[in-house]
């Protein structure tokens, strides 16, 4: 992109398209019956809010000032993180033991792709704990460097 201004516009048309896709597909699942064929294009379906979600985050964090976050809103927001690589962890782990002993090709292809988006997720989610994160937080340490740093008796009086 040339500018932002386009970058957003472009972000802004995705999210309308991601929209039409969601809206197509759940007007056509009541009429599926192949209960492999509904669960894909339903989970396509999520996806698709997902993408929407994150395109209207990218928006916003191209469009208006992130507010910092505390200490004790990094430490949440991180465990909750960590939390979730663990979880997804266990998922890649068991899926990658179990998938090889499954003789259904259809059931196989479809733990394959599950597994894809699992894999996509940790790693997503590894970036999020390193990068964003990390990225919107001012410890009490950072604020008291601010408050002080260039103060010429910090904060006692006369030196």
């Amino acid at each position: 992109m040339s500018s932002e201004k386009e970058l957003i516009n472009f972000m802004k048309t995705q999210i309308s398209l991601e929209k039409q896709i969601v809206e197509s597909l759940n007007n056509s699942l009541s009429n599926i019956e192949n209960p492999a064929v509904k669960g894909v294009l339903k989970g396509i379906s999520l996806d698709s809010i997902k993408h929407s979600e994150i395109y209207a985050s990218a928006v916003k964090l191209l469009t208006g000032i992130s507010p910092a976050l505390t200490q004790e809103q990094l430490d949440k927001q991180k465990e909750l993180v960590e939390r979730h690589i663990r979880m997804e962890e266990n998922l890649i782990k068991r899926m990658e033991e179990v998938i090889p002993t499954i003789q259904n090709e259809k059931i196989r292809l479809l733990l394959n792709a599950i597994l894809t988006d699992e894999r996509r997720h940790h790693k997503l989610l590894r970036e999020v704990l390193k990068t964003l994160v990390r990225g919107e937080t001012i410890t009490e340490d950072e604020w008291w460097d601010v408050i002080w740093k260039n103060a010429p008796f910090h904060g006692a009086p006369g030196g």
